[in-house]
């Protein structure tokens, strides 16, 4: 089986400051297809739901701030050799259900069933 891997982003150079949003499309251009594909397609629900929102790379991962805090988070696949892609929130996400709630979520595909969902989490985690 052989992955279509988009090619690697250059080293940024001493003192070469880029902002978040460029920090993050350029990791989500070099996911392999299968990632690229879901993470570009939740990017683009962050900016429709909330673009308020600033995205970042946090550990490696396309991420999207609120108020300088990691709200929510995109992590490939590809990244720990799983069979899914995870996305996840953080603490400030008010995503509270009594004592108990799920904070991250397995993707294997990212179609509109599963768009309207992730919009209303982010909606709901914004407060």
């Amino acid at each position: 089986m052989t992955e279509d891997k988009a090619p690697a982003k250059p080293p940024r150079g001493p003192g070469k400051k880029t902002d978040g949003l460029t920090e993050v499309l350029e990791d989500i251009a070099a996911m392999p297809e299968y990632d690229r594909v879901k993470a570009m397609r939740f990017h683009s629900i962050i900016e429709r739901t909330a673009p308020s929102l600033k995205p970042r790379l946090w550990y490696g991962m396309p991420a999207y701030s609120k108020d300088g805090k990691v709200l929510c988070f995109f992590q490939s696949a590809s990244k720990f050799k799983a069979r899914y892609a995870t996305f996840g929130f953080e603490e400030q996400a008010a995503l509270d259900e009594g004592t108990m709630w799920p904070t991250a979520y397995a993707l294997t595909e990212l179609g509109d069933k599963e768009e309207a969902k992730i919009a209303n989490l982010i909606r709901k985690a914004m407060g």
